[in-house]
């Protein structure tokens, strides 16, 4: 059996290595190593991929919350609501200006954000909210912009984990995960599905006058060589990740189904087991399956990781600790957000990948069955 990863990026590598390296050698061939026409050209392709107007190319998924936060012209003070149940980025980048992070709990089945905890939490002082499609199904988008829309308030999707999701809304509508809010902001970190061989990050929005304004934030504020008209960052993908991402977007659907129907043979297996509940999939989004996390009851998850462990099967917790418990800032919050709480204590997250075959779907299953229920 081939030794087992979260993610199997070497072996992705060698099914495609001859386009890969041919894109990458007539970069360093052109040396036009920043801002080549492959970084254009990838970011055309991916907006019609995803159905939105304009790409924005950046460094790294969390400068493309970043950038997307600043473009509003937002200010110290400013309220922005979000998950307390996701990387730490998205809570980061509001802290990082100065704005003011509002944490509201999740739905217990989906993990994502709770639209009725939203619409709570806003006060006089909320400008923007920051939905998370987490692990690789959208957010229940519909009744969040509507929100957004009754209180003026800006939407900024975090699809980091989810591209390539769908979102059906009530009348029929069929929009992508980053193609539904004001801007959204996306990584191509090497273990997302749509990933590099480094950093990077894309900014998505339909609208022209963000989309000029975008592009001059993540170059230094600049209009003109060396003429800034905004406080901008220095955040670009390189040509050399865009040529290998433009490569893998051809790829893209048929990652997301190859995760899909590992996480069909996960369920199949776990379905009838009492202590494991299998990812739930909301009946308005697709799922790609950025992660296969489930919840375990009456199990010790620390004794499973090492047993697991020691058997040479990798896990992951995503995540141990929300965000309003976290040290850097817990003094922030003086609230308990209960779901997201009792989630970090019962979720684990098993090996999904474009190269896993049979042989190590049931080892894995295999093992988790027999820990669970003999324990």
């Amino acid at each position: 059996m081939k030794k087992i990863n979260m993610v199997d990026l070497k072996s992705q590598y060698n099914k495609i290595q001859n386009e890969i390296d041919t894109e990458v050698l007539k970069v360093i061939r052109s040396t036009a190593y920043v801002n080549g026409p492959i970084v254009n050209e990838f970011a055309a392709d991916l907006a019609k991929y995803v159905g939105v107007k304009h790409v924005v190319p950046c460094a790294n998924g969390t400068d493309s919350l970043l950038a997307s936060l600043m473009a509003f012209d937002l200010q110290p003070g400013d309220e922005v609501i979000t998950s307390t149940f996701t990387f730490i980025a998205t809570a980061e980048v509001i802290c990082l200006l100065g704005l003011t992070p509002v944490l509201v709990d999740i739905l217990p089945d989906t993990f994502n954000l709770n639209y009725k905890e939203v619409e709570k939490a806003i006060t006089k002082n909320t400008k923007a909210i920051i939905p998370v499609h987490l692990f690789g199904q959208c957010a229940d988008m519909e009744p969040i912009l509507e929100i957004a829309k009754k209180h003026n308030l800006y939407v900024i999707e975090d699809a980091c984990q989810a591209i390539g999701s769908k979102y059906t809304f009530s009348d029929g509508t069929i929009k992508q995960a980053g193609n539904m809010g004001d801007t959204a902001g996306i990584s191509f970190f090497p273990s997302k599905n749509l990933g590099c061989y480094g950093d990077g990050g894309a900014i998505f929005t339909n609208n022209d006058d963000l989309y000029k304004k975008l592009k001059v934030i993540v170059n230094h504020g600049m209009t003109e060589r060396y003429y800034h008209d905004y406080i901008g960052i220095n955040s670009r993908l390189d040509s050399i990740q865009a040529a290998i991402l433009n490569v893998k977007l051809k790829y893209l659907d048929e990652y997301n189904l190859a995760r899909k129907k590992v996480a069909e043979k996960y369920n199949n297996s776990f379905s009838n087991c009492k202590n494991i509940t299998i990812p739930y999939i909301s009946k308005n989004s697709t799922h790609v399956f950025h992660q296969y996390s489930i919840l375990l009851e009456n199990v010790d998850i620390n004794k499973l990781q090492k047993e697991l462990n020691s058997k040479c099967i990798p896990t992951g917790i995503y995540y141990p600790v929300p965000i309003h418990k976290q040290k850097a800032y817990k003094n922030k919050f003086h609230t308990n957000l209960p779901i997201s709480e009792e989630i970090c204590k019962k979720i684990i997250s098993l090996p999904i990948h474009t190269e896993m075959d049979d042989e190590q779907i049931n080892y894995i299953t295999s093992n988790v069955l027999e820990f669970c229920e003999n324990n």
